[in-house]
């Protein structure tokens, strides 16, 4: 089946998407920061079952082809993407959809999963984190200067976005998600997960030089009968690197 590409106005911008599949079962899929569907999920929008699933991948704004708006990290942005994230498969006429979050499209599908309950069939996460601690500081510091990012990391976003426009979010991106760390605990989401009542799928590779293996456990811990693989030489991008196991994994949960 075919992938198509298209924008729909939500919540006062044009937001991009592409779609595949025929599948009863709606299933979106949430970028990392900096992601499009382009970018984080080609070997998902390929190889899921198209007959099981209708797959959705977004381009949260100012990310990926929903430019305008420029990118901005306001305290609440991980709320307004789960607000768009959800408006646009409802725009889309999907009553019900599973949410499958990578990194920061795990955070905003965790809030998505507590505040709109009836609207999520299944959740599935990875690479993500429900508060920011000082060693996570540190981290997102390393990664601040794009310049030192591995080339086949780098090209497919300069290609994206244009050097510029690439340097300069990951910057904003940096300060905005170091801000967490000033909360009480670092929080983002905490206090939502015990509000998450959909089956919920947390995977973690144990080599993500990113994301602390904690963050995992946490969100396993408060998340009501969770379930929890961790993948040993899975790191943050386990999706692409591993991605015939993954989408197997995956595709079980969501049957």
């Amino acid at each position: 089946t075919s992938i198509t590409s298209a924008k729909i106005q939500v919540n006062g911008v044009h937001l991009h998407y592409q779609q595949t599949g025929e599948g009863s079962h709606a299933v979106l899929l949430l970028p990392g920061m900096l992601g499009s569907g382009q970018t984080d999920f080609g070997p998902q929008l390929k190889s899921m079952n198209k007959q099981l699933f209708t797959v959705v991948a977004w381009d949260p704004r100012g990310y990926g082809k929903s430019i305008p708006p420029s990118r901005d990290f306001p305290p609440d942005f991980f709320e307004r993407d789960a607000k768009d994230a959800v408006d646009l498969m409802q725009a889309l006429k999907f009553k019900k959809f599973s949410l499958l979050g990578w990194s920061d499209g795990g955070i905003t599908a965790l809030i998505a999963a507590a505040k709109y309950p009836n609207l999520i069939h299944k959740l599935v996460v990875w690479g993500a984190n429900a508060s920011v601690t000082q060693e996570d500081v540190r981290i997102y510091n390393g990664i601040r200067d794009v310049s030192k990012w591995s080339e086949k990391v780098k090209k497919p976003l300069e290609e994206l976005y244009g050097h510029k426009y690439f340097a300069e979010t990951c910057e904003a991106w940096v300060d905005g998600i170091s801000r967490f760390a000033e909360n009480s605990d670092g929080n983002i989401c905490q206090q939502l997960l015990p509000d998450i009542k959909c089956p919920t799928f947390i995977i973690h590779g144990e080599k993500d030089p990113l994301v602390p293996q904690a963050h995992a456990e946490y969100i396993h811990k408060h998340i009501k009968g969770s379930r929890l693989l961790l993948m040993p030489e899975g790191k943050h991008n386990l999706h692409l690197r591993f991605a015939k196991d993954f989408n197997r994994e995956v595709e079980n949960f969501l049957r």
